[in-house]
Parts: C-alpha cells; structure tokens; sequence
C-alpha cells in the first residue's frame, strides 16, 4: 500500500502547530478547489488529498496515530492490542517508518507460524460534480481512484449531497482482510432555467400580454424534450401551471417521476407606436365605462 504524506500534502513541516496545519489547508483548498480549476479531473483528486490530510492533522489524536503508524494510523488500536499479546523478548523495537514495513516486522516475522492478523483496508472518499442534466439520466462515469480508473454507474434521481458505495474499492486489506470501500458524494450545481425541489422541478416561463389577454399555445422545455402548452384567457402574472410526470425522476423507481411546475411572467410591450398606444386608452376607456 503507498504511503501518503499528508504533511508534504499540505505543504508543511511534521512540526507544524494546528494554526499552521489550518492556514495551509485553506490555502491549499482555494488553490485546488474543482470549482476554480479548469482540469477538474485533476483538481477533485487533489482536493480529496487536501481533505484527508486536514481530517487527520486537524485532530490532535488522530495525527498522534498517524505521526507513529502512518496511512495505517487507523489500526493503531490493533497494532497495540497484538503488541501487548507477545513475549517481551519478541517485541520489536523499531520505529513504523510506514505501514507496510511496521506490518512486515510486527506480525510477518514476529508472531509465529501460522498466527497472522488480518486488515481490513481504509475506505476512501471523493466528490462528484454531475449537470441536473445528467442527473437526470442513468448512466455510467469513469472516475480516477489512485491512478485506476473506476467505471461506475450512475442511477437517474441522484441528489445534491447524497453520498453512494461502491464496494471494495477502497485501499487494499492488509493479510487478507477486506479491501475498504469508495464513498462517492454527488455535487449538483444549479441550472440555469430550472429549479429542482426533490423530484419537483421549477420554472420561470414569460408570456407576453397579447397571449396572456387572449390565450394561445406556449412551447416550454423540459428535461426530456419540448411540450405545447395550452394559455388559457386572462392568465394573470404569476400563475402556475402543473405538468404533471415531466419533473425528476425519482431515484431507482423506474417509471416515477415528480411534476413540473411553470410559472407565468408576463411581459409588458415596450416601444409602442402611436397608434398602438390611441389603441390602449381606447381599450382603457372602455374598460372604465364597463365598471
């Protein structure tokens, strides 16, 4: 298993004080934030490294375990356990320079023939920015993990923050333990016309006055194509509509789909002519005598 060097991550000294392990974490997340990177690929690798080398420097135990044990600074609790369980006369006295020799020296050649502990590997975490389009869809991704790449699919419904596992593919487990698991955690950024409320979806639809007045037939985007819509009479600004089936899908039920809502912004003719103009205070006056 690599040794990651979560101090050389960050940029910092082992002697760094939490101060200094918090000032370079946010110069380092600002500097390889997915968001403000043009290879984001790249960046969300990176910023999944940034993440973990703060959890683990951030808190004073953890980074205790880590400065001692090293990536395997999670089975600390075991390494001490075995330690304890042999004669003082086989207690290695070396320092863990990193996991793997730690492992080799403490239980490959240590603990006696046929007595060995087994590992389970560290599960790992990583971000994943999908379009409300893609979303939408199922479909397949590949991501980087470690230099592998992972080809995973992606079921239509996925949220904004949800997280999903993908089993095994974690860091390997130490003599024959199980290997640890991949969380992916799923980051949706907002669309430009639709708003998404659970399965519902929202948008803003203009109308212009004549339509609104008189009623007629209004083409609107969907997520899944265009639809004609019938205006009624008299529609007033800010009504909404409901069509129903043509929101979100909802996540692994196929065939159920949320609703979507169109909301009417009517637009008021600007630039008018001058007899366009005698027209509307004609209508006006009409208006008035009919009160």
């Amino acid at each position: 298993m690599d040794f990651i060097d979560y101090y050389k991550t960050l940029g910092i000294d082992k002697k760094a004080s939490p101060e200094q392990v918090k000032k370079a974490y946010r110069k380092m997340a600002r500097k390889f934030h997915p968001d403000l990177s043009p290879d984001k690929k790249d960046a969300q690798l990176n910023f999944q490294k940034i993440n973990e080398a703060n959890k683990v420097l951030s808190d004073p135990e953890s980074r205790k375990m880590y400065d001692q044990y090293g990536k395997d600074w999670q089975h600390a609790g075991d390494f001490e356990k075995a330690k304890s369980a042999q004669s003082s006369d086989r207690r290695s006295t070396r320092s863990a320079q990193n996991a793997s020799d730690f492992f080799e020296s403490m239980f490959g050649r240590n603990m006696g023939s046929g007595h060995q502990v087994m590992f389970s590997g560290e599960d790992y975490r990583a971000s994943l920015e999908v379009s409300l389009v893609e979303a939408s869809k199922t479909h397949v991704q590949t991501l980087n993990v470690n230099g592998k790449g992972i080809r995973i699919t992606i079921p239509a419904g996925i949220e904004h923050g949800q997280t999903i596992k993908i089993k095994n593919h974690g860091s390997p487990g130490m003599n024959g333990g199980l290997n640890g698991d991949l969380f992916i955690m799923f980051s949706i950024p907002d669309h430009p016309d639709f708003k998404r409320l659970k399965n519902n979806l929202y948008v803003t639809k203009e109308l212009d006055l004549y339509m609104a007045i008189l009623g007629g037939e209004l083409t609107v985007d969907t997520l899944s194509g265009k639809v004609k819509l019938k205006v009624k009479p008299e529609t007033q600004n800010g009504e909404k509509v409901k069509l129903k089936g043509k929101g979100f899908p909802v996540y692994k039920n196929d065939g159920a789909f949320g609703d979507l809502y169109v909301t009417y912004q009517i637009k008021i003719p600007t630039g008018l002519s001058v007899r366009e103009k005698e027209l509307f205070k004609e209508l006006s006056k009409l208006t008035k005598d009919k009160a």
